[in-house]
């Protein structure tokens, strides 16, 4: 029974692993992304806007 036992936890382990990758490698939503995007758009606009004013 105690050989059984000992089978049983790489077993588990599995499907501990499986399930993890699986909720891990789903699909999320990105409605973040296109506000980020023209945030940092912005950011870049701002950045060139200052260094082609420093006057060198």
């Amino acid at each position: 029974m105690a050989a059984l036992m000992w089978l049983l936890i790489p077993v588990v382990a599995a499907v501990g692993a499986g399930l993890w990758g699986s909720w891990a490698g789903r699909n999320r939503k990105k409605a973040g992304d296109v506000s980020e995007i023209g945030g940092y758009t912005r950011f870049r606009e701002a950045m060139d806007r200052s260094h082609s004013h420093s006057g060198t």
